[in-house]
């Protein structure tokens, strides 16, 4: 068993977006061969560039030497088509949290990749039945969940689907663990897992606070923080998800729960109707510099 899992040296990335650059960083990081592909080259180059740009910052701040920026980099390995990923023993997809695109990925992986090769998806909300149904394999699906910022948080739900086996649990268990050296927590599939359900509900619940007026949002965030050692308070976790993905996790959760408490704060609605979406745009509760840090 050991030997196979230490054989997951070439791992794939679907989706470059801001959860696919931190996981496939982290990967380059921790001395994995990591091939990233994109809808497009021009958001390919974008994802490299803000790739390198995160490892800059790392630089400024004394955590990296230029050498291992370098290392790092040419781990990285840009490439077009997903059929470019069949010679990978695991692949993670982290595209957009719609399922109709999730399946069109899936489907076509399954073809392209061996039946040993473990199939992961990063989604936080979706089922890992129904992605796997898509599939001739579905035993070697599972989902990985990773938490924004995937460098920084040490934590992976591995999540199990209906068909998953205990083989590719394991052997995701013991990539988590051991290679990646992250903690590994096996959840069973339902809507928002255990992170993104409680920490939606806790975001939720701050934005009612703040429409009944009782207290401002720097004081809410303010009150976590201090209060509870929160190491950003619920607003600013919103503005760092992206306030749109905030969004579609309550959506989500309370269509499959049909409970009032996951029905989206009419703030969150206005918001995001506004593109004020966080860190991405520079503006969310709060606003923010090219770089991500709060203004």
């Amino acid at each position: 068993m050991e030997d196979e899992t230490l054989n997951i040296r070439k791992v794939g990335v679907i989706g470059a977006g801001t959860m696919g650059q931190g996981i496939a960083e982290m990967l380059a990081f921790k001395g994995l061969d990591v091939y990233v592909t994109e809808q497009s080259a021009d958001r390919l180059s974008q994802a490299m560039s803000a790739i390198e740009l995160s490892l800059d910052k790392q630089i400024e701040k004394w955590a990296l030497t230029q050498a291992e920026k370098k290392l790092v980099l040419n781990r990285i390995h840009p490439i077009q088509k997903l059929s470019d990923l069949s010679g990978c023993e695991l692949v993670i997809e982290t595209i957009t949290e719609d399922l109709d695109s999730k399946k069109i990925v899936f489907d076509q992986l399954d073809r392209l990749c061996g039946p040993n090769v473990i199939l992961a998806s990063n989604t936080s909300t979706l089922s890992l039945t129904e992605l796997a149904g898509v599939t001739a394999y579905p035993e070697r699906v599972i989902g990985m969940h990773f938490v924004y910022p995937v460098m920084k948080t040490d934590l992976v739900e591995i999540v199990r689907g209906l068909k998953t086996s205990d083989d590719t649990f394991n052997k995701t268990k013991e990539f988590v663990e051991d290679v990646i050296q992250k903690k590994g927590v096996m959840v069973f599939e339902s809507p928002g897992f255990v992170t993104t359900r409680l920490i939606c509900l806790f975001i939720n619940e701050a934005l009612h606070v703040l429409e009944e007026g009782v207290a401002s949002a720097e004081d809410i965030d303010s009150a976590m923080r201090i209060g509870y050692s929160f190491q950003h308070g619920p607003f600013e976790m919103a503005d760092r998800f992206g306030l749109d993905s905030v969004l579609a996790a309550l959506d989500r959760m309370f269509r499959e729960y049909g409970e009032l408490k996951y029905r989206p704060s009419i703030v969150l609605k206005k918001m995001v109707r506004a593109g004020h979406l966080g860190i991405k745009t520079g503006i969310g509760f709060f606003q923010y510099d090219k770089d991500g840090d709060r203004i």
